[in-house]
């Protein structure tokens, strides 16, 4: 699995640089949640080469934080990493894309002791997609998690599930959304 995603990573950088870079953008998206138990906040900041109105690719960022403040326990962990995106926009309406990125995570949902790994995620994306003042673009869109990871950290964020005939859930559906702001650097 690590040898097709580094094969498809360098084919696809290597395409991407094979044209000419028209401008770069600054994008970010960002959550913050909160209770009396604890909480979370996370940024991911995102730097891309626009080689046309319709086309950026990049590499991206992510780090967040989250605590808890449950019953005789409190704790907190980081969550971090990096990878690589790209988007192709439509008529200023529509965006599509991928998202790779290696986060390392404490958080293990299938043992009881904490792990220190990197976890995978491969989002398939598409949403609205709307630039302002030729400067400002707003993406809203759903992101599919292709790899689901066992220990992704996004299983938290997962809103869609399935449940058996009793109403128990028996399996969380890998889509999140995600809103994110783009601004065009330079001209």
């Amino acid at each position: 699995m690590k040898k097709i995603i580094l094969f498809c990573l360098i084919s696809l950088s290597s395409n991407c640089f094979s044209q000419k870079v028209e401008g770069t953008e600054l994008g970010i998206d960002g959550f913050f949640g909160a209770s009396n138990l604890g909480g979370s906040f996370g940024i991911g900041p995102k730097f891309g080469f626009r080689f046309n109105e319709n086309f950026i690719v990049g590499p991206s960022f992510r780090f967040q934080r989250s605590w808890s403040n449950g019953i005789g326990t409190k704790f907190g962990y980081n969550i971090f990493g990096g990878g690589l995106f790209a988007h192709a926009r439509y008529k200023n309406i529509l965006f599509g894309g991928v998202e790779f990125e290696m986060l390392k995570s404490p958080i293990s949902y299938t043992s009881l002791a904490s792990q220190k790994s990197w976890v995978p995620t491969l989002f398939i994306c598409g949403g609205f997609s709307k630039e302002f003042n030729e400067s400002i673009r707003l993406n809203v869109g759903m992101y599919y998690d292709v790899v689901n990871s066992e220990n992704s950290p996004f299983r938290q964020a997962y809103f869609l599930t399935s449940k058996n005939s009793a109403g128990d859930v028996v399996k969380y559906i890998p889509l999140i959304y995600r809103i994110s702001f783009f601004f065009r650097l330079g001209k």
